[in-house]
């Protein structure tokens, strides 16, 4: 469809349309497709299936998609045989059908590289003899895993490092138009960042600022490893998937602290994770993390959580379903720059046309999520 015959855009939600620049590459809107694990590729190949997947949000109007996580090619990077890999020849084929069909339909696609870190369960797939890989021993809610393996030494972090910066430069030369590295939830770089995990004495650990180090060493390295205009996005959370009320910050200041190295290392973005976008991140003001990211760094942030929605994804898990709710609340933060882009999750997971309904003033049409939507392959 033609620019000039395409239905225009329902004025009430103009922010949300906004074109945006993320460093030299252009955005039509705000809208990012979240992140989602599906275990939809057997033996970590990503197939036919999932490139039509991503093609459909790509098609709907998405302006940019992060791919669910995709395992760095490190032994204990991953948990589940059927989670993409970013690393063998057939694997990677997968990979590059998914961002031609990404971009034929029009879209912008970027990888999730991914380390899962302390959530890895000893002899887990796809290496089930891979150690688990934690900074102190400690699994992700801070108590000891008996078969662990040895605390990693720097040589042992030096081979993830270069894990992440090869994926990334495979990333870029693949086709991709970015990418994003987890560093959120509990996997392994938040582990790192987190001192209910990290209780190392060497220089990957100790204060908030020590802890940052092998963040900013895996920024650095995989900036080094792709061209200075591909985009570098990190993301972020306080929240784990062991602990909702776990902080790595727990002021303004010790979050400024946390993010300087990071933005030093060379990273584009933040896209910082929480659970619902609308509550306030620190007491005393109506900022949500990406709000504050954005205010301390200057860096173009994207938020998240429970877009469009009236419960938060873990009521799914449980029997319950979401709703689609009113956007009154984040085009108003967007119209104020609070933060820059939104990443929407379960609406599009659900309903691939999603953001091209909202465009069009057809709210009422999005389809309801539920958790049987976890199981759906379109």
């Amino acid at each position: 469809m033609t620019t000039s015959t395409r239905t225009p855009t329902d004025p009430a939600v103009a922010p949300l349309f906004r074109p945006f620049s993320l460093g030299t590459l252009d955005l039509p809107n705000r809208v990012v497709m979240a992140p989602m694990t599906r275990r939809f590729s057997p033996d970590g190949v990503p197939g036919p299936d999932v490139a039509a997947y991503y093609a459909r949000r790509a098609a709907g109007g998405v302006g940019l998609i992060v791919t669910e996580g995709t395992y760095v090619d490190h032994p204990s990077a991953g948990e589940y045989a059927n989670v993409p890999r970013f690393h063998g020849e057939e694997a990677l084929l997968g990979w590059k059908g998914v961002v031609e069909a990404v971009h034929a339909a029009g879209g912008r696609i970027m990888p999730q590289l991914w380390h899962v870190g302390p959530v890895r369960k000893p002899g887990a797939p796809p290496f089930p003899d891979a150690p688990v890989f934690t900074p102190s021993g400690l699994g992700p809610d801070g108590t000891p895993i008996g078969a662990a393996g040895p605390v990693p030494t720097a040589r042992d972090i030096g081979a993830v490092i270069t894990a992440f910066a090869e994926g990334a430069a495979t990333a870029q030369r693949l086709g991709f138009d970015g990418v994003e590295l987890h560093g959120a939830h509990g996997y392994l770089i938040d582990s790192f960042l987190w001192e209910g995990t990290n209780r190392r004495t060497d220089a990957y650990g100790g204060d908030p600022v020590a802890r940052t180090r092998l963040a900013a060493e895996i920024i650095a390295a995989v900036r080094e490893a792709t061209s200075p205009d591909f985009p570098v996005v990190l993301r972020i959370s306080q929240w784990k998937g062991s602990d909702y009320t776990a902080r790595i910050a727990q002021s303004p200041a010790e979050l400024e602290s946390v993010l300087t190295p990071l933005v030093e290392a060379g990273v584009d973005a933040i896209h910082a994770s929480t659970r619902r976008y609308w509550l306030p991140e620190f007491d005393g003001s109506p900022l949500n993390l990406a709000g504050w990211v954005k205010k301390l760094t200057g860096l173009p942030v994207i938020s998240v959580g429970s877009v469009g929605l009236d419960e938060v994804f873990t009521a799914s898990f449980t029997g319950g379903e979401a709703h689609p709710t009113g956007l009154d609340q984040l085009l108003e933060r967007l119209g104020g720059d609070e933060f820059d882009l939104i990443a929407v999750g379960r609406a599009l997971l659900t309903d691939p046309e999603w953001t091209e309904k909202i465009r069009t003033g057809r709210a009422g049409e999005v389809v309801t999520f539920t958790r049987e939507d976890f199981g759906r392959l379109t």
